[in-house]
């Protein structure tokens, strides 16, 4: 069972995934910094200091915490907004893809060659 663990562990692909996953976990830490510590001040600086958290809708006696709900909104766009900034300049980092080799002549267009050639040769005799 160790052994068959170990050989399951040491795939490429689980070795991947967990470095992808840190990768993740890190690169996600530097995108709320940017937006907890850049973009939203400046967004609450325009706004005039609104702070959505605090907000609540009473209905009876029970309070719904919109303002949390609308911040998580907000903090999603402007998260996904930076992360598509990000991801457009790498593209443009980025070299282009290599181009795909043209497909050879398919099974059916070789078989039909062989036909051509065998027919050519049996009309030479």
């Amino acid at each position: 069972m160790f052994g068959e663990f170990k050989k399951f562990i040491m795939r490429g692909n689980v070795i991947d995934l967990a470095v992808a996953v840190i990768i993740g976990l890190a690169f996600g830490a530097v995108i709320t910094s940017v937006v907890n510590d850049l973009i939203g001040p400046i967004i609450g600086a325009v706004l005039g200091g609104v702070n959505l958290a605090g907000q609540t809708l009473k209905i009876g006696t029970v309070e719904i915490g919109t303002g949390n709900f609308a911040q998580a909104v907000i903090n999603f766009l402007i998260i996904g907004f930076v992360l598509f900034l990000i991801v457009r300049a790498m593209n443009k980092i980025m070299p282009p893809p290599p181009e795909p080799p043209a497909p050879g002549p398919s099974t059916e267009e070789k078989m039909l060659d062989e036909l051509k050639k065998l027919n050519e040769t049996m009309a030479k005799k």
